[in-house]
């Protein structure tokens, strides 16, 4: 009996033994089986090379551009385009820088006698060339030119004869030196272009872009001329912007670029890259205006590919 009862106690104490072991491994039996790794977190996935941050051949390298000493409180050097109508011009130089496309894309800029100089198309015609190649950059200026002098069939009918596939616009400099000039008159003069524009190039992009800023002169009998700040460069400015984001165009705002109302005239004065008649600028200023409109337009075009 007494061999019987240690051998009972014996069992009982195996089987306490063993449910304390199990006990202890039932959570661990019980737990779900951790997640396998997605297949989209071991690899990249499938696309296009837009997406491809980091190791692209289609962007640009920006330049790094140095302004003259004499400049102060410059602005941000970028295009605006919140309704993205730029989208389809972006992406042929894009085909272009890829090799994908050996079409010439062609860039028509249209404008006053700072168009009309050539040195500051040409300077961003030049650079563009060199970025893309099959590319070519016209320019038609018109020495005195208000955006309305281009309203005429014949001139309208010559802008859409070239194909562009981004055309600019680039007036304000004429309109604002009238001592009577009307916002509102001007709002309708760019609206009147356009359209006309429009009804010849229906799907081409345009691009406006504002005055760099000008003095206007003053003379009393027996004194000698004097200059001041055209105080409604910045109202004809507001106007070009306004009317370029109420009626989908983008726009590049070279008088807030160069210091805008506070500094604009004052930089290009300053630094000596005007001419005495403080309306128009020598050939530096220019190119220099020539390389800020470069370095914008390859912003604009790499954040498209890097999007």
């Amino acid at each position: 009996m007494i061999g019987g009862g240690r051998m009972r106690r014996s069992r009982r104490r195996k089987i306490w033994l063993l449910s304390l072991l199990l006990c202890a491994c039932l959570p661990l039996c019980a737990q779900d089986a951790l997640p396998k790794p997605s297949r989209a977190l071991l690899a990249l996935p499938d696309c296009d090379t837009l997406l491809a941050y980091g190791q692209r051949t289609d962007t640009v390298s920006v330049p790094c551009l140095s302004f003259p000493a004499a400049f102060r409180q410059i602005g941000v050097n970028r295009l605006e385009d919140e309704a993205g109508v730029l989208k389809p011009f972006w992406e042929k130089l894009r085909l272009a820088k890829l090799g994908v496309s050996s079409d010439t894309i062609r860039i028509v800029h249209v404008g006053d006698s700072h168009i009309r100089g050539h040195i500051f198309p040409r300077t961003t015609g030049e650079r563009m060339q060199q970025a893309f190649g099959t590319l070519s950059y016209t320019d038609f200026g018109i020495n005195g030119a208000f955006c309305i002098s281009f309203t005429r069939p014949d001139r309208v009918e010559e802008i859409a004869g070239l194909h562009p596939d981004l055309l600019i616009l680039s007036f304000g400099t004429n309109e604002s030196h009238n001592r009577r000039y009307n916002a509102t008159s001007h709002y309708r003069q760019m609206d009147d272009l356009v359209r006309m524009l429009r009804a010849k190039l229906h799907d081409v992009p345009l691009l406006m872009t504002t005055p760099p800023g000008a003095y206007e002169s003053s003379r009393q009998r027996g004194r000698r001329r004097t200059y001041q700040i055209n105080p409604r460069t910045p109202i004809a400015v507001h106007a070009i912007r306004k009317y370029a984001d109420e009626n989908g165009l983008a726009v590049w705002d070279l008088y807030e670029v160069a210091g805008g109302m506070r500094r604009a005239c004052l930089n290009w004065q300053e630094a000596g890259l005007m001419r005495p008649d403080h309306v128009h600028y020598m050939p530096e200023g220019y190119r220099l205006q020539g390389e800020l409109f470069y370095q914008a337009l390859i912003k604009g075009y790499n954040e498209y590919v890097e999007y």
